[in-house]
């Protein structure tokens, strides 16, 4: 009788293990950080940039799209930068203090010379202050997606 005792526990042990025991070992995908969006954001001191793209016709004239947060009371100057025909080009914004700006909605951020090809990353560099900046690969996309046709650069023709 304990034998039979025995194997009716150590099978509800191994059913139990077999049917729950994949979860063990395994990543909670809901704890795994990611990017929601198409675009890839990173954090500079006080400024959070969310969803950087590049869009354009093609790699020639991209507009750089890009949310940037403040979590600060002061306004921030924010420099942003990338490698064009003539070297390090530049463009500089303020973040007003607790507030958030869309570059590339309002107004366009010409992005030049960089070689780019649709589907590729352009390395671009964001920065204030004293603050170590950081360099996001930011994705090229182009507008045929109707929630980026809006952000291809006009070319004036």
């Amino acid at each position: 009788m304990k034998s039979r005792t025995a194997a009716a526990v150590a099978l509800s042990a191994a059913l139990l293990l077999g049917t729950t025991g994949c979860t063990f070992g395994a990543e909670i995908a809901t704890n795994i950080e990611y990017e929601p969006s198409d675009g890839v954001g990173g954090t500079v001191g006080d400024l959070q940039l969310r969803n950087a793209l590049l869009i354009g016709e093609d790699g020639d004239v991209l507009n750089l799209v890009v949310s940037v947060a403040n979590s600060s009371d002061s306004t921030r100057s924010l420099t942003v930068q990338w490698e064009g025909e003539g070297g390090r080009e530049s463009a500089e914004f303020f973040v007003p203090a607790g507030e958030l700006i869309s570059i590339g909605a309002d107004e366009e951020v010409l992005v030049t010379g960089t070689d780019a090809t649709i589907g590729s990353l352009v390395p671009v560099f964001f920065q204030y202050g004293d603050e170590p900046g950081t360099e996001l690969l930011v994705p090229v996309l182009d507008g045929a997606l109707p929630e980026y046709e809006l952000f291809v650069p006009s070319t004036g023709e």
